[in-house]
């Protein structure tokens, strides 16, 4: 699918609505086994699912090989994939790797590189462990505030990226190595930057979209996002599984320590929930793909059940009435789209 730019430029965005993520597969949360990972994405391929989402990052490889080995058998044409740019593996017997990913068994050690050069090396080994030899969209990953990991401020990496990554994924834009590209980030900062400084298709909003959490994104990210003809994909809807009960709130170190405010409205949204007997997990996932803007929401799964229910969920029938007492409670906001009843 493509948006026309103003200036006749035409911007990519994934043809399908729902995607398997790539984060559990990665061992970020817990062992997930070889077994079990291609077992997620049989059922996630049997469902239906048509969009992967995955990323170097995640398990420093593990995701990518384990993606490949399932999709290689594939017909190519039948499925689209992002992958992300930024981060290159490199193995050694003194990796830190369990540093970043305790329960991956990666070798690698990551080197952060946004730079032309870093950002092609970066599409070619993600290739090759994908065994594909093209991406649909590429995402520039984590230049944001809340990655510790960076060697410089966020912002000093942006301007090597501005000067190197961005230049380059739109030539490999126009090459057909790929054919859309944007940047992932947990923080709005860095997506209104981008849409400033270059001509991104769309972009990867992690962690700012969700039932606990969407005012600055509705009112200052989405309308960035309209005014240059872009899209985005939504990811994190569930905060890292705390709508739905997890005892973590999005990601990093400090997960674990959750805002007491966050606690409390969690506790509303269930009421609410309970009183109109709509399941609120699924209510957020429906939320968070509700915006004009949103071209795709994705999706994390630790087991062939979650990924059902997480895409069954996504065709159930929710009571105009709990989006309008939502709003009357003022648990979401005034202006905040809701699913079409």
């Amino acid at each position: 699918m493509e948006n026309k730019t103003s200036s006749g430029n035409v911007h990519y965005k994934p043809p399908f609505k729902f995607g398997l993520g790539g984060v559990p597969l990665g061992n970020e949360f817990a062992v997930v086994t070889d077994k079990d990972a291609y077992a997620i994405m049989e059922a996630a391929w049997s469902a239906g699912v048509r969009y992967y989402d995955v990323s170097p990052w995640y398990g420093l490889g593990l995701a990518e090989r384990r993606y490949g080995r399932f999709l290689h058998n594939k017909n190519r044409s039948e499925y689209v994939i992002s992958s992300k740019v930024g981060k290159l593996l490199k193995a050694s017997k003194t990796a830190k790797n369990r540093e970043y990913f305790p329960f991956s068994p990666s070798p690698n050690d990551v080197i952060y590189d946004y730079t032309a050069s870093g950002t092609r090396r970066s599409i070619e080994d993600s290739l090759q462990r994908l065994g594909i030899d093209s991406l649909e969209i590429a995402f520039v990953h984590d230049i944001s505030a809340d990655n510790k990991y960076l060697p410089t401020s966020w912002q000093e990496q942006f301007q090597i990226a501005e000067k190197g990554a961005f230049p380059e994924l739109t030539r490999m834009r126009e090459e057909g190595l790929i054919k859309g590209w944007g940047i992932g980030v947990n923080t709005p900062e860095p997506i209104l930057r981008v849409l400033q400084v270059a001509d991104p298709d769309v972009c990867l909003l992690a962690s700012q979209y969700s039932l606990i959490d969407h005012k600055n994104a509705l009112n200052q990210v989405f309308p960035a996002v309209r005014q240059r003809n872009a899209s985005l994909v939504i990811g994190s809807s569930l905060n890292a599984g705390f709508i739905s009960g997890s005892p973590r709130y999005n990601y990093g170190k400090e997960a674990y320590k959750i805002p007491a405010e966050f606690l409390e409205k969690r506790k509303r949204l269930r009421e609410v929930a309970g009183n109109h007997g709509v399941d609120l997990r699924t209510a957020a996932l429906q939320f968070s793909a509700s915006p004009d803007v949103a071209a795709a929401l994705v999706v994390g799964a630790s087991s062939e059940q979650q990924i059902l229910a997480d895409y069954t969920s996504m065709q159930t029938k929710i009571p105009a009435e709990f989006w309008a007492e939502l709003k009357a409670q003022k648990l979401i906001e005034q202006n905040a789209p809701t699913p079409a009843c």
